[in-house]
């Protein structure tokens, strides 16, 4: 039954990717993390400059799922209930009795596009949070559940900082993935100018219903996973971290807080929907490695010290992964990891 599961879970993943091939040139790794946080019910935030396609993006992969679609343009003046929803006074026409409903906001929606979501305040960023997380909204003391299932891909400008309120770590740790959104090499921002500038248009068809996409994400839940494998994730995480254990000597030299429990989590889920994808029913360190960067560096804050070195938390990333080695134990004192996790 799994196997047949993973089979399918494949063949929609092709799919999926080929339909937004014909909107999207390049931009494959930013493809597959995002197909891969799809396939594990995680939210996404896409970082990268203006114009790299991110909300045609965003909004593409909607278009290959059978699923409801909104998109919040977000800004400073942007209120809880403008998108969480409000209650009303409705009066009935024949009865002339008035009482309160629940308008819906564009939270309810299975997939939600937050454009430029560090532009809103604290407050709306609130109230964001709690659909994430308990992915349901309170309004007037009652708690609406949304639909499911419910994704927030969400874009940040890093570049453009003035009038902008960055997210608190609380709400980056909800987050699944981290994915940054690179310039395309120079074949591809000529093949871009050749599609887009006639006017020929491409059309994205749909891929899988909501009911077949819960069915999937349930199948990549059940793809076992070797305790060696789960050490491994627990060392990774771990060797994050400044005031646990025994640190490596560059984390104490260049990190001020590491990825926390949430970290370990989506590195087995990641690592699952890896392993899947790539025509296997169980989990390898490489799976493992393949996610770590998009899971780990929204969680890992780096210190004055690392910032004035240029030390990015994706060069963190890669000195851990060189560190922490799955069965040979870590250096600096890290637990070594026992067993075999290939």
């Amino acid at each position: 039954m799994l196997e047949a599961s993973l089979e399918r879970l494949r063949e929609v993943y092709a799919q999926m990717k080929s339909e937004l091939h014909n909107v999207i040139v390049g931009q494959d790794e930013v493809i597959d993390q995002l197909l891969l946080a799809i396939l594990t019910r995680g939210h996404c935030l896409l970082v990268g400059v203006p114009g790299l396609a991110k909300t045609l993006m965003i909004s593409s992969l909607s278009k290959t799922m059978d699923l409801s679609f909104n998109r919040i343009q977000f800004t400073p003046d942007l209120m809880p209930s403008d998108i969480t929803g409000t209650e009303l006074l409705y009066i009935d026409p024949e009865t002339s009795q008035r009482s309160f409903r629940f308008a819906e906001g564009p939270l309810f929606a299975n997939v939600l596009l937050a454009d430029e979501i560090n532009r809103t305040p604290p407050k709306t960023q609130a109230a964001l949070l709690e659909a994430m997380v308990e992915r349901q909204v309170s309004s007037a003391g009652k708690t609406h559940t949304l639909p499911d299932p419910f994704f927030v891909l969400a874009t940040q400008n890093p570049i453009e900082q003035e009038g902008t309120y960055p997210l608190p770590e609380a709400q980056l740790d909800r987050f699944m993935f981290d994915v940054q959104v690179g310039y395309p090499n120079q074949d591809e921002e000529l093949e871009i100018l050749e599609r887009t500038t006639g006017g020929a248009s491409a059309e994205v068809n749909k891929v899988v219903t909501g009911e077949e996409l819960l069915s999937l994400q349930r199948a990549v839940r059940e793809i076992p996973v070797a305790k060696a494998v789960f050490e491994y994730v627990v060392a990774i995480s771990r060797g994050t971290r400044v005031r646990s254990g025994n640190p490596l000597p560059f984390i104490k030299d260049w990190v001020t807080w590491g990825a926390g429990p949430r970290a370990g989590q989506n590195l087995i889920l990641g690592a699952k929907a890896h392993a899947a994808i790539q025509g296997r029913n169980h989990v390898s360190a490489e799976d493992v490695r393949a996610v770590a960067h998009p899971v780990l560096r929204h969680r890992i804050v780096t210190n004055f010290s690392a910032q004035a070195e240029g030390i990015t938390s994706d060069a963190i990333v890669d000195r851990l992964l060189e560190e922490v080695q799955p069965g040979k134990g870590v250096g600096a004192g890290l637990p070594g990891v026992a067993g075999s996790a290939e």
